[in-house]
Parts: structure tokens; C-alpha cells; sequence
């Protein structure tokens, strides 16, 4: 395992660019890790409670989204500048796409025919043909593209311009920016609700949650977090945040906006996502390289189980299994 002080490095790097278990967890049989210090990606079954598998993926891997039916994971490479396609029940890499730029924020279409990357430097967003693993398009973004979501029926891409401050809304018919929504200060992950109303972004240094409205693509308010979230989830009429100064996890009321409470969890936490149920929201520890499990009402630590190092899983990474 490599030093705090390397792990640190790493982070600072990444500021500039922007479960052993006690309860056994609902609708969430496996989790996909990013690791980033560890190049590869690890499998944790959570119903077992163990790592079932690693893939080793190479260039410092970071981001992820999985395909809605399950079968695929694909992974940013950040330092490779190239996005894996994992067959997620064999566990093998069956295509690695390069790209012309350093791969962040990856989301997946609803039909599973594209991917969606950030490419953080250009800045510009690139749509990929999942089945001939290429490039078919790009749109211009804002500074430094991060996280990226998709609404539930496909039709829109929301990408976060960290360093402007702002939301990219695109239309993924035509590819073409729709409207720029300016939020907190640098946003990075940013979710999408089940029923493609509204978007959430994780604003790291106003240390809060912008609300935007997809359909008057207007600012309708902002939510407290503690010391800078990295990613928000939703469940249960609540929205969660990973923070990642503060070791905690935040959480807020949707209809209000105000804050509910908040749970300490490992060091720098950064992914984040809840079950299909939403009875479980899952953190991955970056510096403490474990995961933990979280009752979405009670706000109990319910598990948490040790992963590789450098863990970000920055993105969608659980997935339900046949």
C-alpha cells in the first residue's frame, strides 16, 4: 500500500484537475471499485461481504458507469487517457477506447448504445458508440468538464464545468448545448432524479448542493453539505452528499432543503450511491480504501469492507446481478 503522503499527492493532483458487512445490504449484489493508486478495479459481492474479483485496468482509473441492464462497466483512465468496456459477469476488459484528452466523468445512455465521457482538459464532452468502441461526436463545454449524468429517458447529458461554475445541459439528439446554468463553486459530481425533474451538483468549494430544474433549466435553490462534497445521491426523499474534508456524509430534505443530519465515515470519501431500493447508500473512503453501507432512514453505519488503494469510484458503480 502506498504512503498517506502519496495518496495526498494524488489528491492534490486531482484538485488541480478539478465492507465487512454487519447487515446484509438490499438490491445492490455488487459494487464495481475504481482504484485509482492500485490500477485496476475490484468486485465486491455484497451479500458475501468479500472482494470476488479485481481487474487490472491500468492508467490510474477513476470514474464509472454502469450499464442499466448490468452488463457492463466502462472505467476512465485518467493518466492513459483511455476508457475501459468491462464484461462485468466474466470480468474481463473487452475493449479499451483512447481518447484525445483526460477521461473524467463517464455516463451511460439508458439504451445502452452510448457512453458519455468528460474530457477535462479540451473541455468538450465526446459521445461513444458502445458497440463499435469509437468516437462519433463531441460537444463544447464550459472549463474543466467533471461529473456527468444522463436523464432517465436519454434525451438530456448534464455536465459539471468545474471551473466555471456552471452546469452544461445538452441535447442528446443533436449533440448541442442547450442552456449553461451557473451553480456553486466548482461543481463535480452532479445526479440526476429518478424522474428527470431535477439535477444536483456537488459544488467542493461553496461546500453546498445546487438544484437546478431540467425543464426552465433555471437555478430553483441550494442545500447545505459539509466540507467539500464530491458526489450527491438520492433516496428516500432525501439527497446525500460524500464530503470529502469532512470524512462525513451529509444529508438534506428534497422537498426543503434543509439539512437532516450527518454521518462520519472513512477518509476522503468521494463515490457515492444508493441501492435500487434506496434503503442502503453506499460511500467509498478514498485515503482509508474501504467502503461503507448507510440506512438511508436511520443514518446507521451498517458495513464496511476493505478495497485496494486509492479507491474514487467516481460515478454509477453498483450493480444488480442476475
Amino acid at each position: 500500500m502506498k504512503s498517506l503522503s502519496i495518496r495526498r499527492a494524488a489528491l492534490v493532483a486531482f484538485a488541480a484537475l478539478g465492507l465487512s458487512l454487519r447487515h446484509g445490504p438490499a438490491k445492490a449484489d455488487e459494487a464495481f471499485i475504481t482504484e485509482q493508486n492500485g490500477d485496476g478495479v475490484s468486485v465486491l459481492d455484497l451479500s458475501t461481504q468479500k472482494v470476488v474479483g479485481r481487474i487490472a485496468v491500468g492508467g490510474k482509473p477513476a470514474g464509472i458507469a454502469m450499464s442499466r441492464d448490468g452488463k457492463t462497466a466502462f472505467v476512465t483512465s485518467t493518466e492513459g487517457k483511455f476508457v475501459s468496456v468491462i464484461d462485468a459477469a466474466s470480468r474481463t476488459i473487452k475493449a479499451q477506447i483512447e481518447m484525445p484528452d483526460t477521461p473524467l466523468g463517464v455516463a451511460a445512455d439508458p439504451s445502452g448504445a452510448f457512453i458519455y465521457v468528460s474530457g477535462f482538459y479540451n473541455p468538450r464532452i465526446y459521445k461513444i458508440d458502445v458497440a463499435a468502441a469509437t468516437i462519433v461526436d463531441t460537444a463544447s463545454v464550459a472549463a474543466s468538464p467533471s461529473g456527468v449524468a444522463v436523464s432517465p429517458d436519454g434525451s438530456l447529458i448534464v455536465v459539471a464545468d468545474r471551473d466555471d461554475d456552471a452546469l452544461s445541459i445538452i441535447d442528446a439528439a443533436t449533440f448541442k448545448a442547450k442552456a449553461t446554468v451557473k451553480v456553486g463553486a466548482h461543481p463535480f459530481g452532479v445526479t440526476i432524479d429518478a424522474d428527470g425533474a431535477r439535477v444536483y451538483s456537488a459544488n467542493v468549494e461553496s461546500n453546498d448542493v445546487s438544484v437546478v430544474d431540467l425543464a426552465t433549466q433555471k437555478l430553483i435553490g441550494t442545500a447545505p453539505a459539509g466540507k467539500r462534497p464530491y458526489v450527491v445521491a438520492l433516496a428516500g426523499g432525501r439527497g446525500f452528499t460524500s464530503d470529502q474534508y469532512g470524512g462525513t456524509v451529509s444529508v438534506f430534505d428534497l422537498e426543503t432543503l434543509q439539512p437532516i443530519g450527518r454521518v462520519s465515515v472513512g477518509e476522503y470519501p468521494e463515490g457515492l450511491e444508493a441501492s435500487a431500493d434506496g434503503r442502503t447508500i453506499y460511500v467509498v473512503n478514498w485515503f482509508s480504501n474501504d467502503v461503507y453501507a448507510i440506512d438511508a432512514q436511520t443514518l446507521k453505519v451498517t458495513g464496511e469492507m476493505a478495497v485496494g488503494d486509492g479507491p474514487r469510484a467516481f460515478g454509477t458503480f453498483l450493480r444488480k446481478t442476475p
